[in-house]
């Protein structure tokens, strides 16, 4: 080949270089993208299979903690359930307590109020005795008069 006669001729020239060098680059470049896209190809199925691992891993942590939850509210339920048989245990004593008390109260005020004419009188213990005594004393006396008066006719 010649020379180039003309600047034209030679910016031509070594444009044509220019490409011929851009695409010895670009052709050389080709396998290390063939490289490349294989080595993401096996990135990929890496993180597939980990992240298969991973999921597997988090189903089990979660199905863990679902499992503690439950343990832990049915004690937090069985906790407050017993505090609350408890507290009406408490309550209905307190007001069985309450209404027995009133009952009670009730019940001794009428007994008061029954006793305490016998309780207030003046002693007289003796007018009782002298019913008796009066009684028995008629009692012989119309015996005696009975017996007389049989025995007599």
């Amino acid at each position: 080949m010649t020379d180039p006669a003309t600047a034209r001729e030679a910016l031509i020239v070594e444009v044509i270089g220019d490409v011929a060098k851009l695409i010895r680059e670009v052709e050389a470049l080709a396998p290390a993208l063939d490289e490349t896209c294989q080595a993401l190809q096996q990135a990929n199925t890496s993180l597939r299979d980990e992240l298969s691992g991973f999921e597997s891993r988090m189903t089990a942590i979660t199905e863990n903690a679902k499992a503690q939850t439950v343990k832990h509210l049915a004690a937090r339920a069985d906790e407050a359930a017993r505090r609350s048989i408890d507290q009406q245990s408490r309550a209905i004593a307190d007001a069985a307590r309450v209404a027995f008390g009133a009952e009670l109260g009730a019940t001794m005020q009428r007994l008061q109020a029954t006793l305490r004419p016998l309780i207030e009188r003046p002693e007289r213990r003796w007018e009782r005795w002298l019913t008796h005594a009066a009684a028995a004393a008629a009692a012989s006396a119309a015996t005696w008069f009975l017996a007389l008066h049989v025995g007599l006719r």
